[in-house]
């Protein structure tokens, strides 16, 4: 692995990283850590998209055409989203790649855009969680009515639980957080996804990191990995 370029500030290393795990393994809020420690951007499929159809960029027209249409966004066109995305300032000291690739093609094609821009990968970092673990932290994600706040009914603590209820309001669940939607997701990340785990570890890339426990414990864990 290369060694971390510092950022302009001189107090953080750079890293370009991708967050890989399946669903329920904590890739969002990690980054969102991640991005706050190393002051570098979160760069989320689903955010760049929606970035790219505000600014009506070239690649953003052409996604918004395509999503009207009721089709999927073909991978040359996330890349080229992408690409757009690492050209801007934040992002030249590092990112966090969350949600893309979720394929081992788009892994290849990814690597060839990163290459082009000067911008290789620095690791490709998996949180690894029991699958029981996963299911409870899926099917009991609630978010309080009243504030928006997010819960879960196995690992939240009983006050935080207890404060939305007897204040008026109820623990609302998605109705996508059922055990057979979830089991369904699972199994197309083992399908899909879980491919990449051999692809970067053949690559010397990967790093593993137990992402089970607290949201800090986990990113003590990631943060002494990087």
């Amino acid at each position: 692995m290369p060694p971390p370029v510092n950022c302009s500030s001189g107090d953080v290393e750079a890293m370009r990283i991708v967050l890989l795990g399946p669903p329920g393994s904590g890739k969002g809020t990690q980054a969102r850590k991640l991005m706050a420690e190393r002051n570098i951007p979160q760069v989320s499929t689903g955010d760049m998209l929606r970035a790219a159809i505000a600014a009506d960029s070239r690649f953003g027209q052409q996604a918004k055409e395509i999503m009207e249409a009721g089709q999927l966004v073909s991978d040359d066109i996330i890349l080229g989203i992408i690409s757009e995305r690492l050209a801007e300032a934040d992002a030249q000291d590092g990112f966090i790649l969350d949600g893309f690739p979720r394929t081992v093609q788009q892994a290849l094609d990814l690597s060839d855009l990163l290459d082009q821009l000067g911008q290789p990968l620095d690791a490709a970092v998996l949180l690894d969680v029991d699958f029981d673990i996963l299911i409870r932290r899926l099917t009991g994600r609630r978010t309080c009515s009243l504030n928006g706040k997010l819960l879960n009914i196995y690992f939240s603590p009983p006050e935080e639980l207890d404060a939305c209820i007897n204040a008026g309001g109820e623990l609302l669940r998605r109705e996508d957080d059922n055990e057979e939607t979830i089991r369904n997701r699972l199994d197309v990340y083992r399908e899909r996804t879980e491919p990449l785990i051999n692809y970067y570890k053949k690559r010397g890339k990967l790093k593993t990191v137990d992402a089970g426990g607290t949201i800090d414990e986990v990113f003590e864990r990631l943060s002494a990995n990087l």
